[in-house]
């Protein structure tokens, strides 16, 4: 009988056909170094290459692999919900494919989640990205920070380790815009980080550009927070003070001078200010009924088309 698995490494394919075969054979070596028993589960995103092939042929090699194909690209979290929405063991990995994340630096982040912590991530030592990159992402941290309500939010990252039973705490959320950071702290507030050395990426370009980046941003913002909400209130606030200040200057000098304000460019120059914030304001109000509207069409968090490594898979 096969033993159950004490870990589950999750981690997310898009086109790293070129990657999987090298960061599946490290990562296997190092797993068996720990001494415990694991499954790897590999979560095809819509791949354009021969990735899911590749997924197929690990699946047949080792017993220990499982894939799972999704029916079309969702995005990375939605990928790494489907692969922990099918883990099984009681502590979670989830990695890149790309081979940035070091294998070797697993027992120090399991020892750190053994101190009492629910979720423990891998930050780099060092940003290795390019300064746009670095820039988006460090912004995208900022605000998760907000959203998740936790100081360890600006120290994530894709390489984490946490205890499988936190799933328990967004097994009904079926919203097609997903932050696993923040769905974790639904759960916990027991954050911890280690630092660890990232490596450069086996493939040639990034899958996450700073475009999907900043789209990552303005998905958590409207989907778990209500800050933008928060920022349309003070610009309001601020613009209706500055409307007041504008008043009492205009019925002083009549009152003092005798005289109103003379001048269109100034009175075109207000009612463009008020209009501008306005308009700022019902474009974010737009933006939440938006993200309203989907949820109410239930559109699914991903489909899978077929699996592979379970006794089930079709």
């Amino acid at each position: 009988m096969t033993p159950r698995p004490a870990l589950s490494i999750v981690i997310p394919v898009y086109n790293a056909a070129l990657t999987l075969d090298s960061v599946i054979t490290e990562l296997g070596r190092a797993l068996e170094g720990l001494g415990k028993a694991f499954e790897i589960i590999l979560v095809n995103d819509g791949s354009r290459d021969e990735s899911w092939s590749k997924v197929d042929a690990l699946c047949q090699k080792d017993a220990r692999v499982r894939g799972i194909d999704l029916m079309r690209n969702y995005g990375q979290h939605n990928a790494l919900v489907a692969g922990i929405r099918h883990a099984t063991a009681d502590v979670i990995v989830t990695m890149d494919d790309d081979g940035e994340h070091p294998p070797g630096e697993l027992p120090r982040m399991l020892a750190k989640l053994d101190e009492g912590f629910d979720v423990v991530y891998g930050v780099p030592t060092a940003q290795q990205h390019g300064f746009l990159r670095d820039l988006a992402s460090a912004t995208t941290k900022l605000l998760l920070q907000e959203a998740m309500g936790a100081d360890t939010a600006r120290r994530i990252s894709a390489f984490r380790v946490f205890r499988t039973n936190l799933r328990q705490g967004f097994i009904n959320y079926r919203g097609s815009f997903v932050s696993l950071d923040v769905l974790l702290t639904w759960s916990t507030a027991r954050f911890s980080a280690v630092e660890v050395e990232h490596r450069p990426r086996q493939a040639a370009q990034p899958n996450y550009t700073v475009r999907m980046l900043l789209a990552h941003a303005a998905d958590m913002m409207t989907g778990f927070s209500t800050l933008p909400l928060q920022i349309a209130s003070l610009v309001g606030f601020g613009f209706a003070l500055f409307g007041l200040a504008v008043l009492a200057y205009v019925l002083g000098r009549f009152v003092l001078q005798g005289s109103p304000v003379p001048g269109f460019p100034f009175l075109a120059s207000i009612i463009a200010i008020f209009s501008g914030a306005q308009l700022l304001a019902l474009g974010i109000i737009g933006e939440y009924l938006g993200r309203a509207h989907f949820r109410l069409m239930d559109r699914p968090m991903f489909t899978v088309r077929q699996t592979r490594g379970w006794r089930d898979a079709t």
